[in-house]
């Protein structure tokens, strides 16, 4: 766990992507997150806010350069980056794969080649940090919608990440349910870009808001303070 300091987490360097038939998905993005920070990510619908996550830990790869606690995101760093970087999608289904919780979350541990006893303490602790303790022979296919975005979130938190990137983390959430992992997020101490359109829970976990509009970054500033600009959020399909 790391406090807020000035060195760098991320920094993004003139990153383009377009899509296989040509279409621009971002275009000469440039952003630096200090490590400890907590950003939010906002914009319309195709914005953009995805696909510049998906280069954090080289799902995707465009041209320009993205550095995670200053290495370089490039094939022979992925499995350092992975490690480093955990990724959480917006639909748990797309996360969880595997027959039960306990292998959905000892799978990183396992990739990392730690012995069995470190990664039954990984997953133990993952599953504690995310109050589902207990569930590990469970089937996650047949848990609830808010109990799979918990454990979506174990399966990154056993690696113990230093980057948490969580996409659209409250969507389909009921009220109860968005205000645990409200205060769950809060809870952890690393690093953290957080895509959402939840302007409620941008405010309570973000100091800094990010704005992306058609591949571009139109906004970098105090959360506050963008969301109070009426002009702003209209222009950019926010409002």
């Amino acid at each position: 766990m790391i406090g807020l300091d000035t060195r760098e987490a991320i920094r993004i360097e003139s990153l383009s992507y377009h899509y296989h038939d040509g279409t621009p998905a971002l275009e000469d993005v440039n952003l630096t997150v200090r490590r400890g920070e907590s950003i939010a990510v906002m914009g319309p619908n195709g914005a953009g806010k995805s696909t510049m996550a998906l280069h954090l830990n080289g799902i995707l790869s465009g041209e320009g350069r993205v550095e995670i606690m200053g290495l370089e995101v490039c094939g022979k760093n992925l499995s350092e980056i992975r490690s480093m970087v955990g990724l959480v999608f917006q639909d748990p289904d797309d996360q969880l794969f595997c027959p039960t919780v306990r292998e959905d979350v000892s799978f990183g541990p396992r990739n990392q080649k730690l012995t069995q006893e470190l990664v039954d303490q990984a997953v133990s602790r993952a599953l504690t940090w995310v109050g589902m303790e207990g569930s590990e022979d469970r089937s996650p296919h047949h848990m609830s919608f808010g109990e799979k975005k918990r454990i979506s979130l174990a399966t990154v938190l056993s690696m113990d990440p230093e980057i948490l990137v969580l996409d659209e983390p409250a969507t389909n959430l009921d009220p109860k349910g968005r205000r645990e992992l409200i205060e769950l997020v809060r809870g952890f101490e690393v690093t953290k870009v957080i895509i959402s359109h939840d302007t409620g829970m941008t405010r309570e976990l973000c100091d800094r808001l990010i704005i992306i509009d058609d591949g571009r970054i139109v906004a970098d500033g105090h959360t506050d303070e963008l969301l109070s600009d009426s002009r702003l959020l209209e222009l950019h399909g926010l409002l």
